[in-house]
């Protein structure tokens, strides 16, 4: 079971992640070292996002590996896939302002594929309480003339 306040926390992280990707990624393609770029994202967007960053950001300013960083980043449930993508750019030398760009789009299309679901799920969850306010419409408007109808027939003259 989750807690209210840890629900709110992973939507918000879930839901806030691709913009902070964006900016990272528009960061790292200014020319700013991915250490620093990662600081500014955090302290631009704030939240439960900016708080994992910073905590990022401080580890490698202490002088943590940056992929041992990332690699760890690559576990948490949210984030998961930034410090993935991160760490996988600097261990091949591809280009982590591409990266970045790709998971931006990735993320975007992940959040909105999981609205949709959810979306279409309403009209779900709706049509059982629908079906029980229509039902005893429908007996009263339907079964009981038929019954009354038959019990008149069969019980007549």
């Amino acid at each position: 079971m989750e807690s209210p306040q840890a629900r709110r926390r992973r939507e918000r992280l879930e839901s806030e992640l691709p913009h902070a990707v964006d900016l990272l990624a528009a960061c790292l393609a200014g020319g700013l070292a991915p250490g620093p770029a990662v600081e500014q994202v955090a302290l631009a967007v704030g939240g439960p996002v900016g708080e994992e960053l910073r905590l990022a950001s401080s580890r490698l300013r202490l002088g943590v590996d940056s992929v041992r960083v990332w690699r760890e980043l690559g576990q948490h449930p949210q984030l998961g896939a930034l410090g993935r993508s991160m760490a996988r750019a600097m261990d091949s030398g591809a280009s982590i302002a591409d990266a970045m760009a790709r998971l931006a789009e990735d993320l975007r299309h992940e959040t909105r594929s999981r609205l949709q679901g959810r979306v279409r799920s309403v009209g779900v969850k709706a049509a059982f309480p629908l079906g029980l306010c229509m039902l005893p419409a429908f007996v009263l408007t339907g079964v009981v003339p038929l019954v009354v109808g038959s019990l008149g027939a069969l019980l007549g003259p």
